[in-house]
């Protein structure tokens, strides 16, 4: 396992610590680089893309932490100012501020925080375009007594990484929107794969907690709760599910200005999904 672990890299956007908000108690969330969707209310619109070297972030950078190095824009961690300059001048909803780690340097990190915390939580971008990487990462974690958690958009086919759902306590997974169009049209993904991804995760009691982002005018939220409801069935009463309001911070493009639900639209999806049958509904 060990050879296999150090043959593999992932981009590493970046690593938090200690979070609250990613998964059950104090985690440890791995952020990487790059999306299989553009959902057009990313709040981390820089993480979708890998670098394609343009070099326009290395004329920008205030502090000289890049350079380019042959097709490479190369970045100095121990330069950098955090100004995040670079993000902000990227056509390409990139960063150059990426590590390509091995699962056993990234355990590495968070086996020094293992006192305090729980487990980690492996996000994106889409953490699932490295099934592989992700697999030697949990195994790792879980020989050390630390539990493991996936955050996905759920366009990537789980039923063809079982071998990881056995070593993944659970999914996080957001559900943009219920209907193919609205789905389409929101983040240009498929949903029926989202779809079947629920079913599957639903019958290996693999989902930690549902999410749906609440975007007027963007997405159809009773139709997702609804959705949702009819394929868990019985087990909706021990599902979590997460209502989050849409804000505009961090967004860019269409929705850059766009307004977040009110106080009551999101009480009343509340009382929806209360009455579906969700066994936890929370407001964020």
């Amino acid at each position: 396992m060990m050879a296999l672990a150090d043959s593999l890299t992932a981009p590493v956007n970046k690593v938090i610590p200690f979070s609250l908000v990613d998964g059950p108690g104090s985690r440890c969330s791995i952020f990487l680089q790059g999306c299989n969707i553009a959902c057009k209310y990313c709040h981390n619109p820089e993480t979708q893309n890998l670098c394609v070297a343009c070099g326009l972030c290395v004329e920008q950078c205030p502090a000289g932490a890049l350079h380019k190095q042959g097709k490479q824009v190369m970045w100095n961690k121990d330069a950098c100012v955090q100004c995040d300059t670079c993000i902000h001048v990227c056509p390409h909803k990139a960063s150059p501020k990426i590590e390509r780690l091995t699962p056993s340097e990234v355990f590495e990190v968070v086996h020094s925080y293992q006192p305090f915390i729980r487990g980690i939580t492996v996000s994106g971008g889409e953490c699932m375009l490295h099934p592989d990487w992700m697999r030697e990462l949990f195994s790792l974690c879980r020989g050390a007594g630390l539990g493991t958690l996936i955050d996905s958009n759920g366009c990537v086919p789980f039923w063809e990484h079982e071998d990881l759902l056995e070593v993944a306590d659970g999914v996080m997974l957001d559900i943009k929107a219920w209907d193919t169009d609205v789905f389409k049209r929101l983040t240009n993904g498929d949903a029926s794969v989202v779809k079947r991804n629920l079913a599957l995760l639903a019958e290996h009691d693999k989902i930690e907690e549902l999410r749906i982002v609440v975007v007027p005018g963007w997405n159809d939220p009773e139709e997702t709760i609804a959705g949702i409801a009819s394929t868990l069935g019985s087990k909706i009463a021990s599902t979590k599910l997460k209502l989050i309001r849409f804000r505009r911070f961090g967004v860019v493009g269409e929705l850059a200005d766009a307004e977040s639900p009110t106080d009551e639209r999101m009480v009343e999806l509340e009382a929806l999904a209360c009455k579906a049958g969700f066994g936890t509904v929370e407001l964020r």
